[in-house]
């Protein structure tokens, strides 16, 4: 009598583990189902991130820093409705060749492109232009191979370094702009330099008027290096 007892609540436990098990499976089918139906959510697009990679005319040199190139064209695109950081990788002295030497940590992760203004300096030191381009060339190539779109910005040598000088050095710029297919605006200072009502007093670096003028200038370029980002994405 009590071995067919002890059967009897084995049958009974048997019966509720099965009857858990299918409770569970129609309720691991329900949430399955409820998971497929559900709208696959895209991931928000990332905002772009432009590196301004340059010497002193990027860093703002002799300004307040919401006067400085980055923070003043960053203004002027959010205010054309673009959702975009400008880094400021600006660094007053520098040369090609000392842009190229911190290019690496310069550019950080979450690089989308990049504006390089180097080479006021070099002219300055009355550098080789060769070198000047060598090292351009260099930064480019770098940061092409990121995946990074660029846009070259031009520079022209003081005319008292003489006319030989003063072309081969401009050249540079639209020589590799071709050779490298990158978007050029031909000089960075255009309709600032020599205005004294836009430079500082040294005659060498734009005041926040200066600045507003570049950014006014350069704008357009700036939107098709954004078009570029947007393609690539």
């Amino acid at each position: 009598m009590v071995h067919a007892t002890a059967i009897e609540k084995d049958k009974e436990v048997e019966k509720m583990k099965r009857a858990a098990m299918r409770t569970f499976a129609t309720l691991a089918a329900s949430f399955l189902f409820a998971i497929a139906s559900l709208p696959t959510l895209e991931a928000e697009p990332r905002a772009p991130v432009i590196v301004a990679l340059g010497d002193s005319l990027t860093a703002g040199l002799g300004l307040p820093q919401d006067q400085s190139f980055p923070a003043q064209l960053e203004a002027a695109l959010k205010a054309r409705g673009h959702d975009v950081t400008v880094i400021d990788a600006g660094v007053s002295g520098d040369t090609a060749a000392a842009g190229l030497k911190r290019l690496d940590w310069a550019l950080p992760d979450n690089a989308s492109a990049v504006i390089i203004e180097l080479g006021a300096n070099d002219a300055l030191q009355g550098l080789p232009p060769e070198g000047t381009k060598a090292a351009l060339a260099k930064i480019i190539g770098r940061a092409q191979a990121k995946g990074l779109p660029v846009l070259l910005t031009g520079m022209e040598a003081p005319r008292n370094m003489g006319k030989d000088y003063v072309e081969e050095f401009a050249a540079i710029f639209p020589d590799l702009a071709a050779r490298y297919d990158v978007l050029l605006y031909p000089f960075f200072l255009a309709g600032v330099a020599l205005d004294g009502e836009l430079m500082q007093a040294d005659g060498i670096h734009p005041n926040g008027k200066g600045v507003t003028r570049i950014v006014e200038g350069i704008l357009p370029k700036v939107e098709e290096l954004l078009a570029q980002i947007e393609a690539k994405d």
